[in-house]
């Protein structure tokens, strides 16, 4: 069942919004890259690395035991989140230590987590 205020009960089209809001928008690709980029936060594992990567660049190793999963798996996700420029790897001697890409992505997480946080 459709809610009143979801409805549009005019017959007037506004055109003049229209057309500027055409102009605005970004064109398919860019809408269709912004999606894809979306989705790699779709993954409650993927989260939780980029949860702990906020708070410090971590290891492989470690993350496995933070969250109780093998290293594979650890790397298999941080796979995905390299391929999204989410996260980028720091090599030190025969250690590599990720961390969240850049600011972009600590202040999308963080305003993620601010939103869900918020009480409505």
């Amino acid at each position: 069942m459709t809610n009143k205020i979801d409805m549009c009960d005019c017959e007037v089209i506004h055109g003049d919004i229209v057309d500027r809001v055409r102009g605005e928008i970004p064109d398919e690709a860019q809408l269709y890259d912004l999606s894809d980029f979306f989705k790699v936060f779709g993954d409650s594992t993927r989260i939780k690395i980029m949860s702990a990567l906020d708070a410090h660049e971590m290891c492989v190793c470690d993350l496995a035991v933070l969250f109780n999963m093998t290293k594979s798996a650890i790397s298999h996700q941080l796979r995905a989140l390299r391929d999204a420029n989410l996260v980028k790897p720091r090599r030190d001697g025969k250690m590599v230590f990720y961390s969240l890409a850049d600011d972009h992505v600590r202040d999308i997480f963080e305003k993620g987590m601010e939103h869900i946080s918020e009480e409505f």
